[in-house]
């Protein structure tokens, strides 16, 4: 039969010696470690939504193409037939492009209207033809159809859409690189206020720290105590914090949802499908990482406080 000790059998399941319940708050901590990982949520948020928005786009962009016809009503240089028609059947005849599709008048008027205005219609200048390509996923030989494009119809411009790519990389950078800061700060604030919290603690059970101090308690067991307090209550705010943020985000992942391409109405409607699916991981990390930082700043600041001691 196993033998306890006399402390253990005097002392009471969950009795509190060092009084943390009152020396260590379970509203104030908990209310703002959920204030700050309401924040961190909807930083991650940004993060997500950003790197899936920007790669959504970066796709679309590379496997997209626009090949500009002048005179399109003239006869081609190769062949029967128009020189746009030429050039659409010599794009849908080549490997690595899925379709080729010239847009209608009304199509490239409803393109330049937005720079043009509503007296477009009174230019007297010819427009050339828009066809818009979609590209496999191998793509076709550039350089080689440049070179048939203009033997077919002299004066044919393609525009691969690179520059639109770069531009987007770097506003999905600058985006995510401004969420980390976020999330650095919010951490940074988080370890202040359970430091703070901490100290003050501290401060408030210094009487009873010293005495168990003085009757053989080691620096690790009232470290650990006050870590344990610390850990379970950021914890709980931080759990409290993401579920308080999760509404805001799937409301926002429903707004976003026709930017990443969701044309169906009932899967734009549907927030839970159009938040990304990293988010719902990284979430649930939220009340991980707040443990973590309770446990280890709460642990650093009673050891240096204990050393002080005489």
């Amino acid at each position: 039969m196993a033998r306890h000790s006399p402390s253990r059998r005097l002392r009471p399941a969950g009795f509190d010696e060092l009084g943390l319940r009152r020396a260590v708050s379970d509203r104030m901590l908990p209310f703002l470690v959920g204030a700050m990982a309401f924040l961190a949520a909807l930083a991650l948020g940004g993060w997500v939504a950003t790197a899936s928005l920007a790669q959504h786009w970066r796709l679309g962009a590379a496997a997209a193409m626009t090949v500009q016809v002048p005179h399109p009503a003239d006869p081609a240089a190769q062949g029967g037939g128009t020189r746009v028609a030429a050039v659409v059947a010599l794009l849908n005849g080549t490997p690595g492009i899925a379709e080729a599709r010239a847009l209608s008048d009304d199509q490239v008027a409803d393109l330049l209207r937005p720079w043009l205005g509503s007296g477009m219609e009174r230019l007297s200048i010819p427009l050339p033809a828009v066809v818009q390509v979609h590209l496999s996923e191998d793509g076709p030989d550039l350089d080689a159809l440049d070179r048939r494009l203009n033997e077919a119809a002299p004066g044919t411009l393609t525009e691969t859409h690179g520059m639109w790519i770069a531009r987007l990389s770097a506003l999905a950078r600058s985006l995510q690189a401004c969420a980390a800061v976020v999330l650095l700060v919010v951490a940074g604030v988080a370890v202040s206020v359970i430091a703070v919290a901490t100290r003050a603690g501290l401060q408030a059970r210094r009487e009873a720290i010293e005495i168990v101090h003085l009757l053989g308690a080691t620096d690790g067991y009232i470290a650990a105590r006050f870590a344990g307090r610390a850990t379970v209550l950021a914890a709980v705010g931080a759990l409290l914090g993401a579920l308080a943020a999760l509404p805001v985000l799937l409301g926002l992942a429903r707004l976003s949802a026709p930017f990443a391409g969701a044309s169906d109405p009932d899967a734009a409607a549907n927030a839970l499908a159009a938040l990304p699916s990293g988010l719902w991981v990284a979430l649930p990390a939220l009340p991980l990482a707040a443990a973590a930082i309770g446990f280890l700043t709460a642990q650093g600041t009673v050891r240096r406080w204990l050393t002080r001691l005489p």
